[in-house]
C-alpha cells in the first residue's frame, strides 16, 4: 500500500545536508510529508550529527529485489520488490520488465499499472523484446522481434498511461518509427541491447530518443575508427546515460570516462537489479531464464552471460564515494537529481529543497546507510532517531 503520511512534525539536525547549491551543516524540518525548512537555527528534534543527509535514490532500471521479480506480474511479487529497494534508499523506481510474448507482457504491465496508480511505482520500463539478438544479453533470443509501432504500442496502451520508458535496439526495422511513436505518447524513448553504429544511433537521437540504457554494456564497444552507439551517446547533450556501478559491469576507468564526458547531470546511477537483490546466492528467474548468482554476480545458467546485478543503490552511492573517489554532489546529483528530471518529477523529488516531498536517506560518516524516509514516513529509523 502506498506510504500513508501524517501531520507529525520532526526535526533532523546536526547532519550534513547535500543541497542543490551545496554541502551545509544544516536542520531539515519535515512536516506533513514534505520538507518545510532547511535552515541553520533549528534545535531539537532528532539529533544526527556526525551524518549526511541526501536526497531519496531515484532508479530507473530495476527488475526485482528480495528474491521477487516485476515480470512475475503480481502485486505481492511487486511489493516485496520495492520493499527491498525502499530499505536501500530507493524512493521512488519505475518497474522493469524483461523480454517475454507480447500478451504476457501486456498482462504484466496491467497488473503494475496499478501499484503506480496507487503511488508505489513512477512507471513502467519495458527492456525488450524489440532489441539485438546480437546484444541481447539475458533476455530470451526466440522471444525478441523487431520493434514494429503496432507492438510497441500494445504495450504502451497495455500500460494504461503509466508507461515512462522503453528500451529498443533502433537499427532493427521499425526502430525508428517506433522511437517517434514513443515520444509522441509521452514514454521515453532509450537505446539499448543494440548492435547498431555510431551513424544509427545518431538518427535515434535525433528522431527522439534520450536514455543510454546501462551505456557501454550490451552495445558495441568504443573503436577508433568504429565509434559505434557509445561515443553517440556520450557526446550529444540530449542524452542520459545508465551506468551500473557495482564493480562488475565497468571498470572504474570506463565510470570516470563516462562522468568526464557526460557530466553527472547526464548520468544516472542504476542498478538492473534482478530478484537476487537483498538476497543470498542461489538459482533465481529472471523472466523465462534462470539465473545463479555466485560471490553476488548474476549470470544465466545457460551461456553465462551476465544477468542484470543484485545491486542496491545505496552500494552504489557508497562505491562513487570510497572507489572512485567522486565528489558527494555530484554522487546525489547521479543517483537522485538527474534521474528525477529526466522522469519529470524534480519538482516534488530529487532533492532535498523546502516543498518538496521528505524523501531522504541518512547515511553515516563512511557513507553505509542508517536510515530512509519516504513522504515523511520511517522506512529504516536512524538508531539514535
Amino acid at each position: 500500500m502506498a506510504t500513508q503520511h501524517t501531520d507529525r512534525r520532526e526535526v533532523l539536525t546536526g547532519a550534513r545536508v547535500v543541497l542543490p547549491s551545496g554541502v551545509v551543516h544544516a536542520s531539515l524540518t519535515v512536516e506533513g510529508g514534505r520538507i518545510v525548512a532547511n535552515r541553520h537555527d533549528e534545535r531539537g528534534g532528532t539529533d544526527l550529527a556526525g551524518h549526511w543527509i541526501v536526497p531519496g535514490f531515484v532508479d530507473i532500471h530495476v527488475h526485482g529485489g528480495g528474491g521477487a521479480s516485476f515480470s512475475a506480474g503480481t502485486a505481492e511479487e511487486a511489493l516485496t520488490a520495492i520493499g527491498t529497494h525502499r530499505a536501500h534508499g530507493t524512493t521512488t523506481l519505475l518497474a522493469s520488465t524483461v523480454t517475454g510474448d507480447l500478451d504476457d507482457l501486456a498482462r504484466q504491465a496491467a497488473a503494475l499499472s496499478e501499484l503506480v496508480e496507487q503511488g508505489e511505482l513512477a512507471g513502467i520500463h519495458f527492456e525488450g523484446p524489440f532489441i539485438s539478438r546480437h546484444r541481447c544479453g539475458a533476455h530470451q533470443p526466440t522471444l525478441l522481434r523487431d520493434p514494429d509501432p503496432a507492438d510497441v504500442r500494445k504495450l504502451v496502451d497495455a500500460a494504461r498511461g503509466t508507461a515512462r520508458m522503453m528500451t529498443l535496439a533502433p537499427e532493427l526495422p521499425g526502430g525508428l518509427d517506433s522511437v517517434r511513436l514513443l515520444v509522441e505518447h509521452g514514454v521515453i524513448a532509450a537505446v539499448g541491447h543494440t548492435d547498431g553504429d555510431y551513424d544509427a544511433t545518431l538518427k535515434a537521437i535525433d528522431a527522439g530518443a534520450t536514455v543510454a540504457t546501462h551505456l557501454f554494456n550490451a552495445m558495441p564497444g568504443l573503436a577508433h575508427r568504429a565509434p559505434g552507439p557509445v561515443a553517440a551517446l556520450l557526446q550529444d547533450e540530449r542524452v542520459t546515460v545508465e551506468l551500473i556501478n557495482d564493480g562488475v559491469h565497468l571498470h572504474p576507468s570506463v565510470l570516470e570516462l563516462a562522468f568526464r564526458s557526460a557530466g553527472a547531470r547526464r548520468v544516472a546511477f542504476i542498478t538492473d537489479a534482478m530478484g537476487a537483490a537483498g538476497m543470498s546466492d542461489g538459482l533465481y528467474p529472471l523472466g523465462p531464464m534462470r539465473v545463479e548468482v555466485k560471490d553476488g554476480v548474476a549470470r544465466l545458467v545457460e551461456g553465462g552471460s551476465i544477468a542484470g546485478s543484485t545491486l542496491t543503490l545505496d552500494t552504489a552511492f557508497r562505491r562513487a564515494v570510497t572507489v572512485d573517489q567522486l565528489p558527494v554532489e555530484q554522487v546525489v546529483q547521479a543517483i537522485s537529481a538527474t534521474p528525477a528530471k529526466l522522469l519529470g518529477l524534480y519538482d516534488s523529488i530529487g532533492s532535498l529543497e523546502v516543498g518538496k516531498d521528505a524523501d531522504l536517506v541518512v547515511l553515516d560518516d563512511e557513507f553505509a546507510l542508517v536510515g530512509v524516509m519516504r513522504k515523511g514516513e520511517w522506512v529504516v529509523r536512524p538508531a539514535n532517531g
